[in-house]
């Protein structure tokens, strides 16, 4: 940052003797490298900027025209400081880059107002970009980090090892493979993932991704909890399955690192899974299959409930293989992906790219939407900034709008502290500038020396010592500068600490009057509805297979879609909570229970879904009296212990504090086999078991891995 931007400055100042375009310069460059924060390396920073150049010539040109009424600029000002800000919905980058775009609007909405140096102010903006660009990919390149995409291959890999162990002998996971599988999984979780490389996006491809790491999970969760076969050796159709759970697994692998895409091994486990799933026969012999009568009648034998139980806990396995495949083949090859899709689960996978955005910006177009909250916010502090600026016709009125952009917070108390740290740093900041502008005078030449010393020592300590330090080191650093294009005078350090005062003062009032909330809060909700809705799928679920009503409960009907829309909803405020470049926090109502492991939550409604629609797709068969009544049970109990998480997650104003139960992933109750129990009835009980395993993740919030949990990854 220091050479690009004392390159730009001193090529135009003192080389083309251009004072507009070195101003442009230097300032484009302190926009997009220091006031922006766009995360990734060097080289992806660069590409980002170079996609916004076209962005900040509009920006520097609306600017300039609508600067010359008070009116025209205020409203331009609302205007464009919304749609910035809001474009944070696209991800960690755009969120990065807006305040930095904000800047380049708001340098040209002040004094001077001549459209007529719109020809030097784009030239400076385009010559401080372009040094940026290079910059950022030549000098000091940084090593790439692994990205999400190899994050995820690496965690399927792991998962074939895994299929592979349990389908030969000895037929066991070992401890150090489990492990191994926790930490694949621990590195898909958002917070271990550099922003750059979160799949945090609105396109098909981000979403898939998203959707391959999550379903990547929960096949290494049901991997590791999946119990010993009874006598030792798994049967021919059992093993036939997780063979091609394995060779799936290292597909997606092979496509996510290469691009070939899993259609034939998913192809090979629907087939393998439906041959087990036909299965509801008793014991057979080693090698050999129980055979299905030509009218779908179930043989005469039947198997122990163990087995049934192993075969259950297997086709689960199945479906997380199946739905991986997908997720990784769609975002590698988005619609051209050739893996069959289901409508419900990936309802993404064939909306155009622009019907997906406007999804997501539709999603977040309500007052419950932390990103419409920020960019309101921050909309409404910078119009009355400038609003302020204009009547009053401030002296410097761009640094008061400054301030307000650089000072105003998601809370009244992150606020306060900033603003209070940041005076003290201006007025020390500007009581140098005083001695400095006394003692030196109108000696051009020092100022032009102290410069990229002071630019090099500001860029270097103010963002390590904290805000306070930054404003003011740039404090003097605008004197410094200023003092290069005009007379200086000791009156500057007087309009600096005016204009930070009132700029200060504007945000902290906007800041107290805005809904000071966070992405978390809106996390926190987002997902206590979801757990809310699955609740009320998972009692309708097992009071239909216990009363053998899921004809009259197919699929499609509105609970369903009402869990749909919280899955998707919950994911976008994931996305979002992914976003921010920062956790945000402060005082509320409720106080969010510490060590939540978010994805979980998104697994435990995409298993609610999943399940519901496998047991509740015809034809279904009758449990019995006794197994009918264990199931709705139950299923009682996995919603009760919903209800219970989601109340913890989003206390109501009367609910008791408490911390998010800690829930035993295999009650005794699940243990506990009416006798002669059908197939349909393992198949419903492994179904619920997943689900509390899901809960005991959520209470756990990924402590597995620190503590080594059995509770898998």
């Amino acid at each position: 940052m220091t050479l690009v931007a004392a390159a730009g400055f001193y090529l135009f100042r003192y080389g083309l003797d251009n004072p507009v375009a070195a101003t442009y310069a230097l300032f484009a460059a302190v926009a997009l490298a220091g006031l922006s924060k766009i995360p990734g390396t060097g080289r992806q920073r660069a590409v980002v900027v170079l996609r916004l150049v076209p962005v900040c010539w509009l920006l520097v040109v609306v600017g300039t025209y609508l600067s010359v009424r008070t009116w025209s600029a205020v409203v331009g000002m609302l205007v464009v400081g919304f749609s910035l800000a809001f474009a944070a919905v696209g991800g960690p980058r755009p969120a990065g880059a807006a305040p930095g775009l904000q800047l380049l609007y708001m340098l040209p909405s002040f004094p001077p107002y001549d459209p007529s140096q719109l020809d030097d102010r784009l030239v400076g903006t385009t010559t401080g970009l372009a040094l940026l660009i290079a910059a950022e990919a030549l000098i000091f390149p940084e090593p790439a980090p692994p990205t999400y995409r190899e994050r995820v291959a690496g965690a399927a890999t792991a998962a074939a090892r895994c299929a592979t162990l349990l389908a030969t002998p000895p037929y066991a996971v070992t401890g150090a493979d489990i492990q191994a599988a926790r930490e694949a999984a621990h590195a898909l979780r958002s917070l271990t993932v550099p922003e750059a490389e979160r799949p945090a996006g609105a396109g098909l491809r981000d979403r898939a991704l998203s959707h391959a790491g999550l379903t990547t999970r929960t096949l290494l969760g049901r991997l590791a909890l999946l119990q010993p076969a009874p006598g030792g050796r798994p049967g021919a159709e059992v093993s036939a399955v997780l063979e091609a759970v394995a060779a799936l697994a290292t597909a997606t692998a092979t496509c996510l690192r290469a691009g070939r895409s899993p259609v034939s091994e998913s192809d090979e486990l629907a087939v393998a899974r439906a041959d087990l799933s036909a299965l509801s026969a008793g014991p057979v012999p080693d090698g050999a299959s129980a055979s299905v009568a030509p009218d779908g009648a179930a043989p005469a034998t039947d198997f122990p409930p163990a087995v049934l139980r192993r075969h259950a806990a297997v086709l689960e396995i199945a479906d997380g293989a199946l739905a991986m495949g997908t997720a990784a083949d769609l975002a590698v090859h988005g619609r051209k992906a050739r893996a069959e899709v289901a409508p419900g689960r990936f309802w993404y996978a064939r909306t155009r790219a622009p019907f997906l955005w406007w999804h997501r910006v539709r999603g977040h177009s309500g007052r419950r939407s932390v990103f419409f909250q920020n960019a309101v916010r921050i909309a409404l502090a910078l119009t009355a900034a400038r609003l302020v600026a204009g009547v009053d016709t401030l002296p410097h009125g761009f640094w008061a709008t400054l301030a307000t952009l650089t000072l105003t917070r998601t809370t009244m108390d992150e606020t306060w502290s900033t603003i209070r740290r940041a005076l003290a740093g201006t007025l020390a900041g500007a009581l140098l500038t005083v001695g400095t502008l006394l003692l030196v005078g109108t000696e051009t030449w020092v100022y032009a020396v102290v410069l990229p010393v002071w630019l090099l020592f500001a860029f270097t300590v103010g963002p390590v010592k904290g805000v306070g330090w930054a404003q003011g080191l740039f404090t003097v650093l605008v004197a410094l500068v200023f003092a290069q294009l005009a007379t200086p005078t000791w009156h500057l350090a007087e309009a600096r600490v005016l204009d930070v005062l009132i700029g200060s003062a504007i945000g902290a009032v906007f800041g107290l009057l805005a809904w000071p909330r966070g992405a978390h809060d809106e996390l926190r909700r987002a997902a206590a509805e979801l757990l809310r809705r699955a609740a009320e799928i998972v009692v309708a679920t097992s009071a239909s297979v216990a009363g053998d009503g899921a004809a009259a409960a197919p699929p499609g009907v509105t609970g369903h879609r009402s869990l749909r829309s919280a899955v998707v909803l919950a994911e976008s405020a994931y996305a979002q909570f992914q976003s921010e470049p920062m956790p945000f926090g402060g005082r509320g109502r409720a106080v969010t229970p510490p060590g939540v492991d978010w994805q979980a939550t998104l697994m435990a409604g995409h298993h609610t879904l999943w399940g519901s629609e496998r047991l509740l797709k015809p034809p279904v068969g009758e449990l019995g009296p006794v197994a009918a009544e264990s199931v709705g049970g139950l299923g009682d109990r996995v919603a009760g212990r919903m209800l219970l998480v989601s109340a913890a997650l989003d206390p109501g104003g009367d609910t008791p504090t408490a911390p998010v139960p800690s829930i035993d992933p295999a009650p005794q109750a699940f243990t506990q086999e009416p006798p002669g129990a059908p197939r349909l009835y393992y198949a419903s009980v492994s179904w619920l078991e997943a689900l509390m395993t899901d809960l005991a993740r959520i209470a756990r919030g990924g402590a597995d891995t620190e503590r080594g949990n059995a509770g898998g990854p």
